[in-house]
């Protein structure tokens, strides 16, 4: 299926996706809805346990949306694509498996926001990352308001979206942005490595496991463990709670069913 201004290609039970939209990776109206359909087809393909994503070329990750976009102030267009950045987004952050953004080099604006939809971010050490929204009058406005502050702390986010400040690789593995710097060009392969092993985890237990992480963005921890228990149990209704045990239990590999 084609998938606008996005390549895809599956590597053993992971999805490589570029965004392909030279010359900076930009986001458009079409490669929103793409993506937000890309991660539903993701979802229904049960041979697919993790994905990551990453930018053509070797400058750009993204560059988030075309300013263009909003230079005559139609604020029809505007209401449209921030509901478009949400929806794609908040449906990435929302894969049942694992996402991991391969950040291969500047990733600005809804570029990064992309990035803080998914579950893990490797960065190259040349990349550089910024909500500068606010230079331009304009504001973080799929879900980088929400998720920044949530990975750095406050003050972090507040400098990079109220000083506008611009941090990189370096910096970003210092303030948790990212959770692994690597060399120029590499930040695909290492992301793919990275892939490989949620291939060996139940991609039932990932499901339940990502859904209480995430869960404590919401509510403390007291709220959640009745969930813990609660989702411990159900798995017990999956071929993959008996495949797991009896694999371990003879020595051998798992062989997963993905239900």
């Amino acid at each position: 299926m084609h998938y606008a201004n996005l390549n895809v290609e599956k590597i053993g039970h992971t999805a490589l996706i570029t965004i392909a939209n030279p010359p900076a990776n930009t986001w458009t109206y079409d490669s929103l809805q793409a993506l937000k359909q890309l991660v539903a087809d993701l979802n229904a393909d049960r041979d697919i346990y993790a994905l990551v994503i990453t930018g053509d070329g070797d400058k750009f990750f993204s560059a988030g949306a075309d300013l263009k976009l909003f230079a005559d102030g139609d604020k029809g267009v505007a209401a449209s694509m921030t509901i478009l950045f949400g929806e794609a987004f908040e449906t990435l952050a929302a894969f049942r498996g694992v996402s991991i953004a391969a950040i291969n080099g500047y990733a600005m604006g809804g570029g990064l926001e992309c990035a803080l939809a998914c579950d893990i971010r490797i960065a190259e050490e040349q990349a550089q990352m910024a909500l500068p929204e606010a230079a331009v009058g304009l504001l973080p406005c799929a879900g980088g308001t929400q998720q920044l502050p949530w990975l750095v702390g406050e003050g972090w986010a507040k400098r990079m979206i109220l000083c506008g400040e611009r941090v990189d690789a370096t910096t970003a593995l210092r303030i948790g942005l990212v959770e692994e710097v690597v060399a120029r060009g590499s930040a695909r392969d290492a992301a793919l490595a990275l892939a490989e092993k949620v291939g060996r985890q139940s991609p039932c237990s990932v499901t339940a496991c990502k859904t209480l992480v995430q869960r404590a963005r919401h509510a403390p921890p007291a709220a959640n463990l009745i969930h813990e228990r609660e989702l411990f149990i159900k798995l017990f209704d999956t071929q993959d709670q008996r495949e797991g045990v009896q694999a371990f239990l003879e020595k051998r590999t798992p062989q997963w069913q993905n239900r």
